[in-house]
């Protein structure tokens, strides 16, 4: 078996995985499971608006989006290197964020629980041993890493901007009610230059592992 050909099937792996358990949490969401302590006394609707309004949520359909793109061989727009490069380190950056500072809560339910772990663990450790070991190659370029920033950004923007609104911010480190606003600032800038950081040694690294270059048909 060719190494492209092993690519693709892994590819197609990681896209199910993440698809599945994306629709799972989205299933459990709205059939009223907690998907953190803080959605209890919400109602549905707005349960089902901050599942959305989650970064791994996020981060992880926009891999299932790039995997589609690699699987069907569409990799010559810059829409596909922007969605890669952005999937590729906000999934990284879930699943180092989720290591350090994101453990399970104890009142998961069994269900929620296999979800926390394949969005926080296994999507991640998938994109990222798929994109080391098997490309695809030189779809990382320096004009992509500007366009790669704007969801990010986007995404902390929105947040910190609706959370007075609707009381409640997706994650601890960036919420401004019980942290302040000046630690929550302090914690988007790491998060930022991470990411940038990220994307630069993606660039990188792009044009240094081994894998196949501009597709990955089998």
């Amino acid at each position: 078996m060719t190494r492209s050909r092993v690519g693709r099937y892994w590819h197609i792996t990681t896209f199910v995985v993440a698809a599945c358990a994306l629709i799972f949490q989205l299933y459990l969401v709205a059939s009223g499971d907690n998907i953190l302590d803080s959605t209890a006394a919400a109602s549905r609707l707005e349960q089902t608006r901050r599942y959305f309004s989650y970064f791994t949520i996020q981060s992880n359909f926009l891999v299932a989006v790039s995997m589609v793109f690699i699987i069907r061989d569409r990799l010559e727009s810059q829409l596909f290197r922007v969605i890669r490069l952005a999937s590729l380190v906000g999934i990284t950056v879930t699943g180092i964020v989720a290591a350090i500072a994101l453990p399970p809560s104890p009142n998961y339910t069994t269900g929620s629980l296999v979800c926390d772990r394949l969005l926080h663990v296994v999507v991640p450790a998938l994109t990222f041993v798929g994109w080391v070991a098997f490309g695809p190659r030189g779809v990382v370029r320096r004009e992509d890493l500007l366009p790669a920033l704007i969801w990010p950004i986007a995404w902390l923007a929105a947040t910190l901007a609706l959370g007075p609104f609707v009381t409640w911010y997706p994650y601890p480190f960036i919420n401004v009610t019980q942290i302040g606003l000046g630690r929550t600032l302090l914690n988007c800038a790491v998060i930022a230059a991470l990411f940038l950081a990220l994307a630069a040694l993606a660039r990188w690294a792009d044009r240094r592992l081994p894998g196949d270059r501009d597709t990955m048909a089998s």
